[in-house]
């Protein structure tokens, strides 16, 4: 997200630059070559230099904007060697999360009905879990769909990737301060679309390892309770 608003940022000041030449000029034109001060209209036809500046200054803007461009698609496009590893699957209408990482625990993420929230928490976008990740780490987030398309934005880390029945897309981000990070589905996915939001939690190393032992010691029994089932089925 930091490139990107870099990125924009320099847009910004080129977009303001070439607006305020071209109103320049054009205020000049109509002031320098109105009637009353040239009630002769010049014959001129060309201008060389003109035409050569008005060809090369777009290339070169160009080129200035082209170089950042293409470094923002290859830092979106490919994935640096992540520290963990989460994935998101999207279904209607709420997300559910493994993590494949550490322990390959999972979780189901739903909205907290308006009825049901507490103070602090933000309508339409509170979940009853959240998705934990340490602060200063690389997370790699594979994102699919288990019925229609849906898509994974979190607005704050630059990330808007569609999750796609059958097909596995990845992206990544890298949070640099610790909080709640809020986003929500961006693919029209049905009546429910708008109920399906996103709650990042970025934390300490510590805490996270402690959040971690809490979700693997919350999991077993109910892994223990499938494997026995596995096996009383197997057994008859």
């Amino acid at each position: 997200m930091d490139s990107i608003n870099d990125l924009h940022n320099l847009l910004l000041v080129i977009t303001i630059v070439v607006t305020i030449f071209v109103l320049g000029l054009l205020i000049y034109v109509a002031w320098r070559f109105g009637e009353k001060r040239n009630p002769v209209p010049t014959q001129t036809t060309h201008n060389t230099l003109i035409e050569v500046i008005w060809t090369v200054l777009p290339v070169i803007i160009l080129v200035v904007v082209a170089v950042p461009s293409f470094k923002q698609l290859y830092m979106n496009d490919v994935i640096p060697k992540a520290d963990l590893t989460v994935k998101a699957i999207g279904h209607q209408w709420y997300w559910s999360y493994e993590y494949p990482d550490n322990g390959n625990f999972s979780f189901d993420s739903n909205m907290i009905p308006t009825d049901e929230l507490k103070p602090g928490q933000i309508r339409l976008l509170a979940t009853d879990t959240a998705v934990v990740v340490p602060v200063n780490a690389t997370v790699r987030v594979l994102v699919t769909a288990a019925d229609v398309l849906h898509a994974w934005a979190v607005p704050a880390f630059g990330v808007k990737i569609d999750a796609v029945p059958g097909r596995l897309n990845e992206t990544w981000f890298k949070a640099t301060r610790e909080g709640t990070y809020y986003g929500q589905c961006s693919e029209l996915c049905g009546a429910n679309h708008g109920f399906m939001p996103i709650r990042v939690e970025v934390v300490s190393k510590s805490k996270f390892k402690a959040w971690v032992a809490k979700q693997r010691r919350a999991q077993a029994p109910a892994d223990a309770g499938k494997s026995l089932a596995r096996l009383n089925q197997t057994t008859r």
